[in-house]
């Protein structure tokens, strides 16, 4: 299970070190892909096929499963990870979740998230203040 958040920063090739308590378990060769929230994805591969199967069984029932399942499948890119613990991430995701040099990497259970250090500030701001009304919603 990943938790925790690490601040981490981009080097010029567009490559980011994964924080070392997570390297273990992600193994050597990962998939990134997008994710909600303007965040990036990061999965070790045998929880990527896992989800790959949901995704695919959910994508020809509607337009909205087709949808979601183009944006991760489609959109995914795997990633050795070097003797260093860094990941290179191409261009198109780097753009999709707006990250710059600074970054924050979150574990969220079973994937790891990459976030914008901004994005990451201004998201947690908002769920840290209205996490009483999501846990009554989810109370219901």
């Amino acid at each position: 299970m990943f938790i925790g958040e690490y601040r981490h920063t981009f080097d010029t090739k567009n490559r980011i070190s994964l924080p070392a308590k997570f390297r273990k378990q992600l193994g050597t060769s990962v998939i990134v892909t997008r994710g909600f929230d303007k965040c990036l994805f990061v999965y070790p591969k045998t929880a990527w096929k896992t989800e790959a199967v949901k995704m695919a069984k959910n994508s020809l029932g509607n337009a909205a499963g087709r949808a979601l399942a183009r944006l991760m499948l489609a959109g995914a890119s795997e990633a050795e990870v070097d003797s260093a613990g860094r990941v290179l991430v191409p261009d198109y995701l780097k753009s999709y979740a707006g990250l710059s040099v600074k970054s924050v990497i979150a574990g969220v259970s079973e994937r790891v998230e990459i976030w914008d250090e901004s994005a990451w500030t201004t998201y947690t701001k908002t769920i840290e203040r209205d996490a009483d009304q999501f846990a009554e919603k989810l109370a219901e």
